[in-house]
């Protein structure tokens, strides 16, 4: 029994943590932040002011986890998100293909708990932050004006007061809480267009804000459901002027246009937004429910409502340096790139469901762009890391950074950065530049982390002293015609990867119900890194008859660099092409066709004035479609060797950059032998998990548990054929295999199971550290 009697004053119990990073914020940004710093040795804190994580993508918000993939509506290719995030993705994919929200939460439970180097601290705010003296740096002072010592949190749930101490932190709080009370410089609402020569920058009348959302799910009961709406829904549905677009099939975060406060204060005006969303949500189901428009809906009833609005825009602070519209269109490359994006451009009128313009305006570029580590630290906080949508950018460019799956990726580099610090006694903007810079790259690379143009150059890695013998490799001479007959009612186009020189003919397998023409483009990208086909180089017109029959592509073009290029197939309602049931990393059909949920509708064309560009979309399609189109090679491509295992890329980019076995082979091994005897403690594999994937965390189901190009089963083994290690059911890219005790051995021979029916096997990097 506890018995207290009367007292002036008590004052809360209160816990002290000592650590080498505070990161404040458990969204996703924050959330990678923390288990990559974690991983790399740094004692951490995640505090998390929700009962779960994950932010707006979590059971609470369940917005879809999105990123440089786009839904797979732009011609952004491989271009998943690595590291942390990909990890998460794939481990939701192989767990939760139905994407249960729920699900989710678990996992991501579940990889924060499990690295001894976190303590986590749920249902936590943060409410004030300790400064101390500015200490100097080995890079100079350079404008900073107050360096944290500690902030404090409180968490309602133990009433318990937390005192956090550490010598670097990160704000991954979606509102910039810590940036905010520690005097960081930021900004709120739009820059004009003179300001960074931005054509895009909105109007006053469009609004400066984004605001927030709330989504609700339904379920049907199978037996008749009354809905009596509270006091507070909206009676008028017609004051919503897109009120029509609703209906009894749509919910979640399919229905993100769902969205209020951009005229708002979107920090300090939360509350009141919330009961907007609120009355606006009963509004909407009240009239699907009882207008007698959906007499689908009579056995539906709601089964959930968000509690919390999903944020999309509040505070971004600035850093030495602020992403503009201009990097994501130009794709500017950036010496110190430590992230790339790939979302479009996409603003929301401030109105939000009110407004009567389209929910947003999307505008895309060529290709993905890089995201510069001068912009994830203020520029005037000596230690303090920026994570996630407040990082330093202008609201145009944030139009496009702010998405989960880019705010992730940031935060991995910010958590790779903080480690660094943590380990060397630096601050954010040490890192800026030379050989800290240059190991910050390093260390992200190695864990998956993607940068687009950069290779991994690891000097410990014992692979490039050993000699590479592959039991086979793969050349593409053909995809054999045994796939569907397709109708070539949009224009097709086969991505094939090939070396400098001539481009080898081609044999394509086309049925036609009348005499006709076929017109074939060989196109390229106007920058080799890009899967943009904004560049013909050849154009053929071929007679077809009516009937069956093998058609001849007499290409005369000669590439000046290795690159891929596209065989695309000019839409023709008489002709079907036959597809084949092959698929092999790195080489991909795509089509030119619409996805309106990205604004992509088949061509961007907009006006002269807004500074992006007009180009084509030609986006592959979701498995089990998506079948490459089949044809002979004269040659074959013979790009899938062992070598590209040594290259340091983990993906296909310009290339496929990997090794992938003959499709014969029905039991690949790949050997890796040294002059003499190695001591390996650690080996690490990359597996395509298919980067081009988009992945969506909920909603939208997967008719797959894993990528079909990734190996599952595999046995190492060493120079004496004794098996070391095995792994079965693997879905991961990364896999690291540590030995308790090194091997000694001068030969190690990777034996890779590929299952039945599965693609040809792969792998994509291979080290081993002594």
């Amino acid at each position: 029994m506890i018995k207290s009697n009367a007292s002036d004053k008590r004052t809360l119990k209160t816990i002290r943590y000592d650590a080498d990073l505070i990161v404040v914020g458990g969204g996703l940004s924050g959330v990678c932040s923390a288990i990559t710093a974690a991983r790399a040795g740094t004692r951490v804190v995640l505090v998390q002011d929700r009962p779960v994580l994950g932010g707006n993508a979590s059971s609470e918000v369940r917005l879809w986890v999105l990123g440089a993939t786009s839904h797979m509506g732009n011609n952004n290719r491989w271009a998943r998100e690595g590291g942390v995030i990909d990890e998460l993705l794939v481990e939701n994919w192989y767990r939760n293909p139905e994407g249960n929200p729920l699900i989710f939460d678990t996992i991501l439970l579940e990889k924060v708990v499990s690295e001894s180097n976190i303590t986590l601290l749920l249902n936590t705010a943060v409410f004030e932050v300790q400064m101390s003296p500015t200490p100097k740096s080995p890079s100079g002072d350079l404008g900073a004006t107050g360096h944290i010592q500690s902030v404090q949190a409180f968490c309602s749930q133990n009433s318990t007061m937390y005192e956090l101490v550490a010598p670097i932190f990160c704000d991954a709080s979606g509102d910039g809480i810590v940036g905010f009370q520690a005097g960081a410089a930021f900004r709120m609402g739009a820059e004009s267009k003179e300001e960074f020569g931005e054509k895009f920058a909105p109007s006053a009348e469009y609004g400066e804000l984004l605001g927030h959302s709330m989504y609700f799910y339904t379920k049907d009961t199978g037996r008749p459901v009354r809905f009596v709406p509270p006091s507070y829904a909206l009676d008028d549905i017609t004051t919503i002027p897109r009120y029509r677009r609703f209906n009894a099939k749509e919910y979640g975060c399919q229905l993100w246009w769902i969205e209020y406060g951009g005229r708002l204060d979107t920090v300090h005006d939360t509350e009141q937004i919330k009961w907007e969303l609120w009355k606006v949500v009963y509004g909407v189901w009240n009239h699907i429910k009882n207008s007698g428009q959906f007499p689908e809906a009579e056995t539906m009833t709601l089964e959930w409502v968000g509690t919390i609005p999903g944020k999309r825009e509040s505070r971004r602070f600035e850093g030495d340096y602020m992403l503009t519209q201009q990097d994501v269109v130009e794709q500017r490359e950036h010496a110190d790139a430590v992230a790339f994006g790939g979302w479009s451009i996409d603003l929301h009128p401030a109105d939000g469901v009110f407004s009567e313009k389209p929910g947003c305006n999307q505008w895309h570029s060529k290709g993905t762009y890089h995201i510069p580590y001068r912009c994830l630290y203020s520029r005037n906080i000596s230690n303090l890391f920026l994570a996630g949508r407040i990082i330093s950018a202008t609201h145009v460019a944030f139009g496009s950074s702010r998405v989960m799956g880019t705010s992730a990726h940031v935060g991995q580099a910010a958590g790779m950065a903080a480690a660094i610090c943590a380990r060397e006694g630096l601050l954010p903007r040490d890192l800026a530049d030379g050989q800290e810079l240059a190991s910050l790259q390093r260390e992200l690379l190695k864990t998956g982390h993607h940068i687009p143009g950069l290779q991994l150059h690891d000097p410990s890695n014992l692979v490039p002293n050993a000699t590479l013998l592959p039991s086979s490799e793969f050349v593409l001479t053909h995809l054999p015609p045994n796939g569907p007959l397709q109708p070539l009612t949009d224009s097709a186009a086969q991505m094939l990867p090939l070396p400098t020189g001539p481009v080898p003919q081609m044999t394509v397998f086309v049925t036609s119900d009348a005499d006709t023409t076929l017109t074939v483009e060989l196109r390229r990208s106007s920058k080799v890194k890009n899967h943009t086909p904004d560049v013909t180089l050849q154009t053929l017109t071929l007679p077809i008859q009516k009937g069956k029959q093998e058609v001849r592509l007499p290409f005369d073009v000669v590439l000046d660099g290795p690159q891929y290029v596209f065989v695309m197939f000019i839409k023709n309602e008489h002709i079907q092409l036959q597809y084949s049931q092959l698929r092999v990393t790195g080489v991909l059909s795509v089509f030119n066709k619409t996805n309106p949920a990205v604004s992509n509708y088949g061509k961007q064309e907009p006006t002269d004035d807004i500074g992006v560009d007009t180009f084509e979309f030609w986006c592959p399609e979701r498995r089990p479609k998506g079948h490459n189109i089949a044809m002979t090679i004269d040659g074959g491509i013979a790009l899938f060797g062992a070598s590209n295992l040594t290259n340091g890329v983990q993906r296909p980019t310009s290339q496929p950059n990997a090794w992938v076995a003959d499709v014969t082979d029905s039991s690949p091994t790949l050997s890796l032998r040294w002059s003499e005897q190695q001591r390996i403690s650690r080996v690490e594999l990359f597996f395509d998990t298919d980067f081009d994937h988009p992945l969506e965390t909920v909603i939208m189901l997967n008719p797959e548990t894993a990528s079909p190009f990734c190996v599952q089963d595999y046995v190492l083994c060493n120079d004496r054929q004794e098996r070391i290690h095995e792994t079965i059911d693997n879905h991961q890219a990364r896999n690291i295999i540590s030995f308790e005790k090194p091997v000694e051995t001068s030969q190690l021979t990777i034996h890779l199971k590929p299952k039945p029916g599965q693609a040809p096997a792969a792998l994509l990097e291979v080290r081993c550290y002594a």
